[in-house]
């Protein structure tokens, strides 16, 4: 090459039956011999079953395109993680170089077995995870691109996969943190906003994730024209863009009412600048990551930020308020969704006169 760095081509002749195949572009001898043999595995496939060998340029119909245009034609508002686990597949399991056809039961068991040795990967329901992302893509590819998948293959192989254990639906969590942890963690962000009054205010964040009920991403996105304060705290409401829901991923816009001490949460907030549009003009991404390591810091074990959506729709159960009332707040849409959260053994709010509300309010 003009650089001085070698280019190496590969070559693939057949004479029974005819066929040429080629590649160009290897930067190493050992890449450009790795993809020929690869091709040769192909052809031989090919051959054995009856099939006229075809070059791989024109077969474009490998799981890994499937993915690209799963990626490239989404209109549902695909999820960063969703996104992020259907690009890892695509760029680091050969089951993405898989043509469609090929693909049977065994190779997703290979390819679920592979995903634990994945650093990240700690359970069965990750796998899961990855597993149920991949199946949206066998069940669109036939239908909408005329690829040649048989769907019965990842039913198959999702069905024996659960029942050796190597996937698994995630257990509904039921973690609530206690006064005595909250009063730890609500004094450890105070103290860094009082240190350093630029950080993000984690304590204010905090509280009015634990009696709003919102989501941490829904937090960042409340906009101050969302935001409808009255006198009556009950009428106190903001409009949830894209609340998170099975059915909807976009467009879910819901209004929810924003019980005491909210609205005194945000009169109590900085005035904003004109140009400013959000109520909390954070990346929901640093919340997270605050609010980890501040658990790790006060060891405070196995508490998410999520949690706190957990305890704040448990305290309005406990409070006595009906299920009608604490789903105008959560955004719940069914009975079935809420049960969970009911806790019968206890009444009473236990953040009556709680000593932080003063001090994000």
């Amino acid at each position: 090459m003009k650089s001085g760095k070698p280019s190496f081509t590969a070559q693939i002749k057949r004479k029974n039956p005819d066929f040429f195949d080629s590649k160009s572009g290897f930067t190493t001898m050992k890449a450009a011999e790795k993809w020929a043999a690869k091709r040769e595995r192909e052809i031989d496939a090919q051959v054995d079953a009856g099939t006229k060998p075809t070059k791989r340029s024109t077969q474009r119909r490998t799981l890994g395109d499937a993915i690209d245009r799963y990626i490239a034609e989404d209109r549902t508002g695909m999820g960063k993680t969703k996104k992020q686990v259907l690009t890892t597949i695509r760029k680091e399991y050969d089951i993405s170089e898989m043509r469609f056809e090929e693909i049977t039961s065994a190779h997703i068991s290979d390819f679920a077995n592979q995903l634990w040795e994945r650093p990240n990967v700690t359970s069965a329901a990750t796998v899961n995870n990855y597993l149920q992302h991949l199946s949206g893509v066998f069940s669109v590819a036939r239908p909408l691109w005329g690829f040649s998948v048989d769907e019965m293959a990842m039913k198959d192989a999702m069905k024996a996969l659960g029942k050796l254990g190597v996937r698994a639906k995630a257990k509904e969590r039921d973690r609530r943190p206690t006064l005595a942890e909250m009063n730890r963690i609500m004094a450890h962000f105070h103290k860094s906003s009082t240190h350093d009054p630029r950080a993000v205010p984690m304590h204010v964040i905090t509280a009015f994730a634990l009696f709003s009920t919102r989501r941490q991403a829904e937090i960042c996105r409340i906009t101050w024209s969302d935001y409808e304060p009255e006198d009556n705290a009950n009428e106190t409401r903001v409009m949830v863009r894209d609340m998170k829901h099975p059915g909807d991923k976009q467009g879910n816009d819901t209004w929810c009412t924003l019980p005491d001490p909210c609205r005194e949460m945000i009169t109590a907030l900085p005035k904003p600048d004109r140009k400013q549009k959000f109520i909390f003009p954070y990346h929901s991404d640093t919340i997270s990551r605050r609010f980890t390591d501040a658990c790790k810091f006060l060891e405070i074990d196995d508490l998410h930020f999520h949690d706190l959506r957990h305890e704040g729709t448990s305290r309005l159960f406990e409070m006595n308020w009906n299920v009608d009332r604490v789903a105008d707040v959560t955004g719940h849409r069914s009975w079935e969704s809420l049960k969970r959260y009911r806790h019968y053994k206890k009444s009473g709010d236990k953040y009556k006169g709680w000593k932080w509300i003063n001090a994000v309010t």
